[in-house]
């Protein structure tokens, strides 16, 4: 790494950046041997089959009621944790910390996801961890929000944050991309970071050694991804090591789908798809919301890494992801069919501020949290 000063690598390194990984792709782009084609999955993706994508019963059911006894009880005992993804700059947002911003009546996304936590543990009893994946962009503002609003009442004890990993963007021939000023350009490669981003830090042990059992993986930016008994029950009696929300797919939606392939059902991101294939023969997609056996996280996935190509100060930058959606292709994997409307919507994301602005009435019916499905 001889083009970075000793303070950046020092910096670098405080998030956990692979220096061997790094040199590794950028040798491959001076090779011309990483592009947007080596994304492309081989091999013919399938639709599943009706069976193949579960639903849960209706909601006034006896099925139903079972479910949410079952998901009470594992919550009521501190089997129940909650990780957010809340590493991300909010770019359509002017370039701040989107989960400080405020949504409604004082409250930041991160509020109203620790008010959820509160109203669920007095519906059910027990207590709920909060991690917060955070990253070097997000760490600093997220800590000093939460203290200033005392955890939006949460006990602060409940709360620990970690870190995703960090690495840095490159031009198209394989260098350090610098901006205009002669810095350089760091990301955060994405949410494929989770799994082992929590072992590293410690907070996976510590989940499991209180006796933790399930964790709910959300986007802090997802207003429907509240913490819900009725699903965490399906999750247990379906035996899963990964239940993956997905929700109806409306005309213009964008994003990956659960896809037969190479034998088993897993999700294929769009980044992906080959440039004449039809992913509207699968009439769902992913929300990126998850419930995890956590004992299933303790160990290595073999992630692939993208290529995405980014925009910064008009000049192309080249970055490489992962995707925590992959993980289905290692684990028992339970999809579920979750609702985008009304009071049970699990899809609620605000990507704008025009989103926030024109979904204030329905945001409003979440502040009567613990009412999921």
């Amino acid at each position: 790494m001889k083009t970075l000063e000793p303070e950046d690598l020092n910096y670098l390194e405080r998030y956990g950046f692979d220096a061997e990984l790094f040199e590794s792709w950028q040798s491959l782009l001076a090779k011309g041997e990483l592009s947007l084609e080596q994304n492309k999955v081989s091999g013919k993706l399938l639709a599943p089959g009706p069976e193949q994508i579960n639903a849960l019963p209706k909601s006034d059911s006896a099925e139903r009621e079972e479910l949410r006894a079952i998901g009470r009880e594992a919550i009521g005992k501190g089997e129940m944790g909650l990780v957010i993804l809340n590493g991300g700059m909010a770019t359509r947002f002017g370039g701040v910390v989107k989960g400080i911003v405020d949504v409604i009546d004082g409250c930041s996304f991160l509020g109203l996801k620790l008010r959820d936590v509160q109203a669920v543990e007095k519906a059910c009893g027990g207590k709920i961890p909060v991690y917060l994946m955070n990253s070097f962009a997000t760490e600093e503002a997220t800590k000093k929000h939460l203290k200033k609003k005392k955890c939006f009442g949460l006990d602060p004890k409940q709360v620990r944050h970690f870190n995703q990993f960090i690495s840095l963007r490159m031009t198209p021939s394989g260098e350090i991309f610098r901006t205009g000023d002669g810095m350089i350009s760091a990301y955060g490669p994405g949410h494929g970071d989770f799994a082992p981003a929590l072992r590293a830090s410690g907070c996976l042990d510590h989940f499991l050694e209180q006796g933790g059992k399930y964790l709910l993986l959300a986007n802090v930016d997802n207003l429907g991804a509240r913490l819900s008994p009725g699903i965490l029950g399906h999750h247990i009696l379906q035996k899963a090591e990964v239940t993956i929300e997905v929700a109806p797919k409306w005309p213009g939606d964008v994003g990956g789908s659960p896809f037969m392939h190479e034998g088993k059902l897993q999700l294929i991101e769009q980044i992906r798809f080959l440039d004449d294939f039809d992913p509207d023969i699968v009439d769902v997609f992913n929300t990126n919301t998850f419930h995890f056996s956590a004992e299933s996280l303790d160990r290595d996935f073999d992630l692939r890494w993208y290529y995405v190509e980014k925009t910064v100060e008009e000049n192309k930058a080249v970055q490489m992801e992962h995707l925590v959606g992959e993980m289905s292709r290692f684990l028992k994997s339970n999809f579920l069919r979750v609702k985008r409307t009304g009071r049970q919507n699990r899809f609620l994301p605000i990507k704008t501020p025009e989103d926030l602005e024109a979904g204030r009435e329905e945001i409003a019916e979440f502040l009567n949290p613990g009412q999921s499905a």
